[in-house]
């Protein structure tokens, strides 16, 4: 581990305070490091062990996510889950990522939240009130309208999923 290394991804041009700490011009409690992320403890600990996963590449959020950054992003939020768990006393744990304002995203770098939680915490109430449950033609409908959007590689349901050993063609 190199904590001290600035490293070249981090990206000083757009202010971004994730940028500036993994770059090593901001302070931070770091938990973990490799090529492609970082995690450290969030300043804010409603609950001790709160921990902020990281990619060293700016993006905004999860639109901007290559394979390669997302495997080893995702790689990272279970190793740290893993130790958050093992380390501080919870009954559970919420991981989140917000896109947007709205959403309530506060840093535009894309992050994951490792948050241990107690049962009657109230973080992250999702929903104001009960939601309506629809009926499943109006799920199938959602489902239809969200289709049309996924990338090349995505599987529709029901159909057998054949990996694509050849990255050309053959």
């Amino acid at each position: 581990m190199s904590w001290g290394v600035k490293p070249p991804e981090a990206d000083m041009t757009n202010g971004c305070v994730f940028c500036q700490i993994i770059a090593r011009n901001s302070p931070a409690s770091f938990v973990r490091e490799d090529a492609l992320s970082v995690a450290f403890v969030d300043i804010r600990q409603f609950h001790p062990g709160h921990v902020l996963v990281v990619p060293k590449a700016h993006m905004p959020d999860l639109r901007e996510l290559d394979g390669e950054t997302g495997a080893a992003l995702m790689a990272a939020v279970v190793d740290v889950t893993r130790a958050v768990s093992a380390a501080f006393s919870c009954q559970g744990i919420s991981v989140w990522h917000s896109i947007g304002e709205a959403a309530g995203q506060e840093v535009p770098h894309l992050h994951f939240h490792v948050h241990p939680r107690s049962e009657s915490d109230r973080v992250l109430e999702v929903y104001p009130s009960p939601p309506r449950t629809p009926d499943r033609a109006t799920l199938d409908a959602l489902a239809a309208s969200i289709r049309p959007h996924l990338s090349s590689s995505a599987v529709w349901p029901g159909e057998p999923f054949v990996p694509n050993l050849f990255h050309g063609s053959a």
